[in-house]
C-alpha cells in the first residue's frame, strides 16, 4: 500500500485505466494541479478548501473514498506542519485555474443565437424575393420571345420562298 494519498489516489487511478486528461476534463481540476496531487506537491494548488476539494473530486472520479482520502491529505499536511486551513492571500492562488477555455454568458449566447438567426432569415427572405421576381419577369417575357421567335420564323420561312422561287425563276430562264 502506498505511503501518501497522492500516490493512493495515482495508483487507483492506474488501476483503473483512466488517464489524467480524463479527470481533468470531467472535474474541471487544471491537469497542472491534479498532477501536484499525484506528487504530493500541495504547495502547488491554491491552498485551504481549494485542495481538500480537489481532492475530494480527484478521489470520487478514479472511485476512491472521498473520506479517506481527506483524511489522508490532513494527516499528510500535519506531518509536513501544515495545517492546509489557510487559504493563499495571493491572487494568483485565489482562483481556480482550469485548462479549459472561458465560457460565453447564457445570455451572450442568447442574443449571439438570435442576431444570427435574424441575419439568416434576412438573406433567406432577400434570396426568395429575389427569386421570385425573377420568375415573374421571366414568365412576363416568355409570350414576347414565343411571339418574336413566331415572327422571324414566318419571315426566314417568306425569305427563304422568295430565294427559292428567284432561283426557280432563273433556273428556268
Amino acid at each position: 500500500m502506498a505511503a501518501t494519498i497522492g500516490e493512493q489516489l495515482r495508483l487507483a487511478r492506474e488501476g483503473r485505466g483512466i488517464p489524467l486528461r480524463e479527470i481533468s476534463d470531467q472535474t474541471r481540476i487544471s491537469m497542472h494541479y491534479l498532477e501536484a496531487i499525484e506528487m504530493n506537491d500541495y504547495k502547488r494548488l491554491p491552498g485551504g478548501i481549494f485542495n481538500r476539494s480537489f481532492v475530494k473530486a480527484y478521489a470520487r472520479y478514479v472511485g476512491y473514498d472521498e473520506k479517506e482520502a481527506i483524511e489522508g491529505y490532513t494527516r499528510y499536511m500535519r506531518e509536513q506542519g501544515d495545517t492546509g486551513e489557510e487559504v493563499a492571500s495571493t491572487p494568483y492562488h485565489s482562483k481556480v485555474y482550469t485548462d479549459a477555455p472561458a465560457t460565453r454568458s447564457p445570455i451572450l449566447t442568447v442574443v449571439l443565437a438570435i442576431v444570427i438567426l435574424a441575419i439568416l432569415t434576412v438573406v433567406a427572405l432577400t434570396v426568395l424575393h429575389w427569386f421570385q421576381r425573377r420568375s415573374a419577369e421571366l414568365r412576363h417575357q416568355a409570350p414576347r420571345v414565343m411571339m418574336l421567335s413566331d415572327s422571324v420564323a414566318k419571315d426566314f420561312e417568306v425569305a427563304g420562298l422568295n430565294k427559292w422561287k428567284a432561283d426557280y425563276e432563273q433556273f428556268l430562264q
